[in-house]
């Protein structure tokens, strides 16, 4: 009875039914290894709670996308990348947050396949190089003094060269990357690529660039986080 129950309108005898027991075992296990990749994600980073839970679903909803369309992998892969569309349709993330989708994304597709061995073992190792290299600190300790720099100036005020003796005191290199007019035209956000000298100086930098334009606006974002601003 509980078997007739499960079965697909459209079964045949040339379509594959999945029977219960391993259905509920794959999504188990598709959320086991959802939750251990949620918390390599997190460790020892800020993080979006909401995005993180989403994180720890995703490997279970692909594993169905995947089980539902009997192991084609083209079709459950398309129906899989439409999902994760919308969160590169919504708020832009980060490379972090990019690859962690991939990852889950991989999980499910391993997982609902049936290889659950391989997708555990995907998934600890992807999980145990992702802690290590947040633990490790690579590639991050030069990013604390590398920033992205906007500035808004009045339309009035040549940008080519106002700023130059500053730059040169208080940064061992820049680059103006990007010139937005605003406001109808009457101001200009110029946009720097910055690496500081002494990240400690970084408000006495602001506070002699907004002597310099105006007391407009100031932004100083970290380059990461300022790419997905622009």
């Amino acid at each position: 009875m509980i078997n007739t129950f499960f079965q697909g309108i459209f079964d045949s005898s040339t379509i594959s039914v999945i029977p219960v027991s391993q259905f509920l075992l794959c999504i188990g296990v598709s959320l086991v290894l959802g939750i251990v990749l949620a918390c390599a994600y997190s460790y020892k980073t800020r993080h979006n709670g909401s995005f993180v839970r989403t994180l720890a679903i995703l490997p279970a909803v692909v594993c169905v996308v995947i089980m539902m369309v009997n192991g084609n992998v083209g079709a459950g892969g398309a129906v899989a990348g439409a999902f994760s569309l919308v969160r590169f349709r919504s708020v832009p993330g980060s490379a972090k947050d990019i690859g962690a989708i991939f990852i889950a994304m991989g999980t499910g597709l391993i997982t609902g396949m049936g290889y659950l061995g391989y997708a555990a073992v995907f998934t600890a190792v992807l999980s145990l190089i992702m802690v290590a290299y947040i633990h490790m600190n690579l590639w991050d300790r030069r990013q604390i003094s590398e920033k992205q720099l906007v500035i808004t100036i009045p339309e009035d005020l040549d940008y080519t060269q106002v700023f130059d003796d500053l730059m040169e005191k208080y940064t061992e290199k820049n680059n103006l990357v990007k010139v937005k007019t605003t406001n109808m035209g009457s101001l200009f956000k110029l946009t720097y690529e910055v690496k500081l000298k002494d990240p400690a100086k970084e408000k006495e930098f602001i506070d002699e660039l907004r002597c310099r334009n105006g007391n407009l606006e100031i932004m100083m974002t970290n380059q990461e986080i300022g790419s997905q601003l622009l």
